[in-house]
């Protein structure tokens, strides 16, 4: 009997790639993303400049300078599906717990590194998800177990935050300035008094001067002008804060087309629409407020109505503006104002104008809201500025959820040794093949503090052998000490990092990891014809 031809089964144009071939493109893909970030990691880690090519003048050529994992990530294209996995983790990280981005692609890129040395030994994925899971359990619980809580005392709480927020900054463009912000995150997120709502912070960033020029002012900043002829200062304003349309210079009833036979017609027709606009500006004055701040545009006959009322008009506020103005004021964004009474005002204890750099913003203090504050970063290029506001909001997300979950670990790779010291013994007890997946878990974590060294420029091989075996004779808070290029102790140094965060990184990397290495096929399905509208 002649061969027969290979029946295909998939679609024309979809692609199959089987057992071998899908395991090496994913363990490709995903160790090309942990290789591309890891070179940012730690106090000494590289930035990276990502520079997207569009239009110019159109804004699509735009230059980022940072080393923050998930902005990285989150710009680079990529087409691999394990890649894709890598990018996920990175971003979920970032909007959880805010930092750990780099760490936790790094782990996972590390975890398959050791999986696919494992793989070549002939040991089946499943064994190796199975001696993971056990080593991840292990790890966690020696997390649990060095974690310290020192939420009872709040001096020493405090300090936490302090030393928290200087760990988290010490990676980042910040760090020659690391005590100025670490000062300001602390006060910043203290001012929240545990309600841990960071949109009550407001970061304003403004180009000139230089980064230690930034500073934080209580109440809240709006990057708004106030209207012509009308009061500059409001004592104990009432706030109504507005999303509708106050532009009556064009003729537009309802955006019909009408035909006159005359030009008196034209100027009936633009008295009906004056008189409509007074009517809502009465509308609007009904309400019994002193300051008006509309997002859309305030044309200038309404504006004039405004100045005669004694009313500050302020007009197109953004909208991220408007809603946290609407929060800290605690008011409501209004569109109809038939009804006062059910109408929510804002209030504040003062409204006026203030200079920062060249540019005038107005700034309302004694604000409902006690806790609101902003965060004005002044910087030489936007590029500083942009960086520079990511990695505040990496310290402010960190010190948020360390206020919450007030656990705190030890940094500088102490964490991921007592991780893997733990995981390591596990190993030795677990009889068969599970204890060589486990054994490589351990070698992950330890990959880690390794990757910080390598970043400094230091001999990581002698350091992590000095930092193991100061873990294995007991010495549970030795780290890596980066100013020196030695073991250190991190208790002494200060160099502590959120227990959150930490939990987040190792339980994400482990469950991306297994995720990637279960897949044995990876099936393209062909893009859809143009002009079919069905499969097939």
């Amino acid at each position: 009997m002649s061969s027969l031809n290979p029946i295909n089964v998939l679609h024309a144009g979809a692609e199959e790639e089987r057992a071998e071939t899908a395991r090496l493109s994913s363990f490709v893909g995903a160790i090309a993303i942990g290789d591309l970030v890891k070179t940012t990691l730690g106090p000494k880690g590289m930035d990276k400049i990502l520079y997207s090519m569009g239009q110019e003048g159109k804004g699509g050529q735009s230059i980022q300078v940072t080393n923050d994992g998930a902005t990285i990530l989150r710009s680079v294209g990529v087409d691999n599906p394990a890649a894709k996995v890598l990018v996920d983790i990175s971003k979920v990280q970032d909007q959880e717990v805010g930092d750990g981005t780099t760490s936790v692609a790094v782990l996972a890129c590390e975890l398959l590194r050791e999986a696919e040395k494992l793989i070549s030994q002939k040991i089946h994925p499943q064994t190796i998800i199975a001696g993971w899971r056990k080593a991840s359990k292990t790890a966690a619980a020696a997390l649990e177990n060095v974690a310290k809580d020192n939420s009872a005392d709040s001096e020493k709480f405090r300090n936490d935050l302090m030393n928290i927020a200087r760990t988290t900054l010490s990676s980042k463009i910040l760090t020659q300035h690391r005590e100025h912000f670490t000062e300001l995150a602390v006060n910043a997120v203290m001012r929240l008094k545990g309600s841990g709502n960071l949109e009550a912070i407001q970061i304003i960033k403004k180009l000139g001067g230089s980064l230690d020029d930034s500073f934080l002012d209580e109440g809240f900043l709006l990057d708004k002008k106030i209207g012509n002829n009308q009061p500059k200062r409001i004592e104990n304003a009432t706030i109504l804060i507005g999303n509708t349309a106050m532009d009556a210079d064009k003729i537009k009833v309802f955006g019909s087309r009408v035909r006159v036979d005359s030009v008196a017609k034209v100027a009936e027709l633009e008295l009906a629409e004056k008189e409509k606009m007074k009517d809502k500006v009465n509308l609007i004055l009904n309400h019994g407020v002193n300051c008006f701040i509309n997002r859309q545009l305030i044309y200038n006959y309404p504006e004039q109505l405004f100045a005669d009322a004694g009313v500050m008009a302020i007009e197109h506020a953004d909208f991220e503006g408007v809603e946290r103005l609407a929060l800290v004021t605690g008011g409501e964004i209004v569109s109809t104002f038939h009804n006062p009474e059910m109408v929510k005002v804002g209030k504040c204890k003062l409204i006026e104008e203030v200079i920062i750099g060249e540019d005038r913003l107005i700034h309302f203090s004694g604000v409902e809201m006690g806790e609101a504050c902003s965060v004005v970063l002044r910087g030489a290029t936007k590029q500083i500025l942009d960086e520079a506001d990511r990695s505040l909001h990496d310290a402010l997300c960190v010190l948020q959820q360390t206020v919450k979950e007030t656990r705190i670990v030890f940094g500088g790779g102490c964490s991921e040794m007592v991780m893997a010291n733990a995981v390591s013994k596990l190993a030795q007890e677990t009889p068969g093949k599970e204890s060589m997946a486990i054994d490589a878990f351990a070698n992950a974590l330890r990959q880690l503090p390794t990757i910080i060294a390598d970043n400094a420029g230091y001999d990581s091989s002698e350091l992590i052998s000095q930092l193991r075996a100061a873990h294995t004779t007991g010495n549970s808070t030795a780290g890596l000490d980066m100013n020196q290029g030695e073991i250190g102790d991190m208790v002494e140094l200060g160099i502590t990092e959120s227990f959150k965060v930490k939990y987040r990184v190792l339980t994400a990397a482990a469950e991306a990891a297994e995720m990637i290495l279960r897949v044995d096929d990876i099936i393209k399905a062909p893009p859809r014809p143009r002009g079919s509208d069905r499969c097939g």
